[in-house]
């Protein structure tokens, strides 16, 4: 990278909202070493720091949510944007989590929304969210509730664009398909996990939104950490990484007993094949495929030290050819199951 060199921005979805092609995801920020649930943070110096130096590299883009340190990710992000031009940046919040231990403290509810998106806006220190995502699905609430929420939301102003995170097909299907009905805003992009470990989302996620023209900011890109190239399969789980965490707490999604098989080995191996010839990390190697797949807008990357970031933010200023991409493709694929199989549809990237 040289100086003059800055991260490209991309539209998010049909939108005329421009982002940067990578999104810097606040989760491993705080004022403390662990947020609520244990996972190791920056604290509040360095994450100024990283932040920093995400801006100063052309990245305009910061997804938090209330439940991340229980608020403490929110504050310390407000407390950043203080230094900057408001306008120049395009902040990312979520609401669905517990917040207390009220009845109402959680969900997707109207009440629960309307107090969550205050206390978000006053954590941030803002007038307003630029993209507002439900977290996660709520099956006690319906949709036509949320959905009318959100739209007084972006109506009032406090919110600009409504998105989604961690939903399935259809549940983004039908809610579009309500938006459309009563008038209401939509959900203009996605938050799934998507990685070369996590291909499922192409199933049909990605399908989705290609065809209703959603934008879509993957979470754990580097499928926490796995990516980069740090485990090996004789090697001992570490104390103190983001697997040693999800062991610890059971999140499936990253920890060493669900991922430590073949079908990752098989992977690293390709990825490690690649940085090789290319010259790049492993991480930079993973998180530019990922940037390279169809549809995909804005991976969001959570370095908890400016090293990791610094690593993470090179993925910007280099292509993968044809042949590189299939080989990542070929060595992360796997035979997805029935309806998804191959002849009902084409999955395959």
């Amino acid at each position: 990278m040289t100086e003059t060199q800055k991260m490209k921005s991309k539209a998010l979805g049909k939108t005329g909202l421009y982002v940067s092609e990578l999104c810097f995801g606040c989760m491993t920020i705080g004022s403390s070493e662990a947020n609520q649930w244990g996972l190791p943070t920056a604290k509040e110096e360095e994450s100024f720091a990283m932040m920093d130096e995400f801006y100063n590299q052309g990245g305009n883009f910061y997804d938090t949510a209330d439940i991340y340190g229980a608020g403490d990710s929110e504050k310390v992000l407000g407390k950043w944007m203080s230094t900057k031009r408001r306008e120049d940046l395009v902040v990312a919040t979520k609401v669905r989590g517990r917040m207390g231990k009220g009845a109402n403290d959680v969900g997707l509810n109207r009440k629960h929304i309307m107090a969550s998106v205050k206390d978000s806006l006053q954590r941030m220190n803002t007038n307003y969210i630029d993209l507002y995502q439900v977290h996660f699905y709520d099956p006690s609430t319906p949709l036509e509730e949320t959905l009318r929420t959100l739209n007084d939301l972006v109506r009032s102003g406090m919110v600009q664009y409504i998105g989604v995170s961690n939903y399935l097909g259809y549940q983004i299907e039908k809610a579009l398909a309500i938006s459309e009905r009563m008038g209401l805003e939509k959900y203009i992009c996605l938050q799934p996990q998507y990685s070369l470990l996590c291909r499922s989302t192409e199933w049909d996620l990605m399908k989705v939104c290609q065809e209703e023209g959603l934008g879509c900011i993957p979470w754990s890109p580097l499928a926490g950490g796995w990516l980069s190239g740090r485990y090996k399969k004789d090697s001992q789980l570490e104390s103190g990484t983001r697997v040693a965490w999800a062991q610890k707490v059971g999140w499936k999604a990253t920890n060493w007993d669900d991922m430590a098989k073949d079908q990752t080995w098989k992977v690293l191996d390709a990825v490690e094949s690649v940085s090789k010839e290319t010259g790049k990390s492993m991480s930079q190697v993973s998180l530019r495929w990922l940037m390279q797949k169809p549809g995909v807008t804005s991976p969001i990357i959570g370095a908890k030290n400016m090293e990791q970031l610094k690593d993470n933010l090179g993925s910007c200023y280099f292509s993968l050819t044809d042949e590189q991409m299939k080989t990542l493709d070929d060595a992360s694929y796997v035979t997805p199951p029935y309806p998804f199989t191959p002849g009902n549809t084409s999955i395959r990237g």
